[in-house]
């Protein structure tokens, strides 16, 4: 049974950080990527950031580049977001997701749709 849990997410101010964790469990394969999405009120789901979890090979939406940077840490089984100089719009919930790399890869990474495995949301709020 594939649990993840995200946990991290607070209320904070205009150009604070923040980081994110994932703990993973239940299926840990090295051929997986680990996604970060989020969800706004109102809007879709959206891609944040991906990474391969075994070469450790990141990808990023234009909008977070610069600021948000994922990691992993294999012998936790852990994935990171760390986020930096939050803004207001950066204020939802988000989710950590796991899916095979090939299955993932196939539908784009950054397509939620190529991710079977999902956390239950860790909420950010960005306000003054």
């Amino acid at each position: 049974q594939v649990q993840l849990v995200e946990s991290g997410g607070d209320l904070v101010q205009p150009g604070d950080s923040l980081r994110l964790s994932c703990a993973a469990s239940g299926r840990t394969f090295s051929s997986d990527i680990m996604g970060w999405f989020r969800q706004a009120a109102g809007k879709e789901r959206a891609f944040v950031a991906g990474i391969h979890w075994s070469s450790g090979r990141t990808w990023y939406a234009d909008s977070v580049k610069g600021r948000l940077t994922i990691s992993r840490d294999t012998a936790k089984n852990t994935v990171y977001l760390q986020m930096n100089s939050l803004k207001p719009e950066d204020t939802a919930l988000y989710y950590c997701a796991q899916g095979d790399a090939l299955a993932v890869q196939a539908r784009g990474v950054m397509a939620h749709t190529g991710y079977p495995y999902w956390g239950q949301g860790t909420k950010v709020t960005v306000s003054s």
